[in-house]
């Protein structure tokens, strides 16, 4: 009986798909040049709305947007600050509400204490 070699593949090393008939979308290079002047080329679909800025793929810089080899003049957007809970608050009661809540519950948990029951 002669001996037969198997042969197979590697899993997961090779697909069995091929890309013919495969229509891509359109699709877009941009680049970006940060502080240090490192070039990133980033692909984009054509219909995606394009960043102004990315994060340089050499250092962590933030790159401007490339347009004719010029960097683009970025918008300005005004940051928004983050509120604090206590501002938040304030936009839904006025501090005197607050106190009364606040004296409601200390009552309530002086009384819990004087009967000998636990926090909650």
């Amino acid at each position: 009986m002669a001996q037969q070699t198997m042969r197979g593949m590697r899993l997961g090393t090779q697909s069995l798909e091929s890309e013919r008939g495969v229509n891509y979308s359109a699709r877009v290079t941009h680049k970006y040049q940060c502080p240090n002047n490192h070039v990133s080329e980033i692909v984009f679909s054509a219909d995606a709305e394009i960043p102004q800025t990315w994060q340089c793929k050499s250092c962590p810089q933030q790159g401007i947007q490339l347009e004719d080899g010029q960097l683009i003049t970025l918008d300005f957007v005004e940051d928004k600050i983050p509120r604090s809970h206590w501002e938040m608050l304030l936009e839904r009661r006025t501090r005197e509400e607050l106190e009364e809540v606040l004296q409601e519950r200390l009552d309530y948990i002086r009384a819990r204490r004087a009967g000998g029951q636990a926090d909650l």
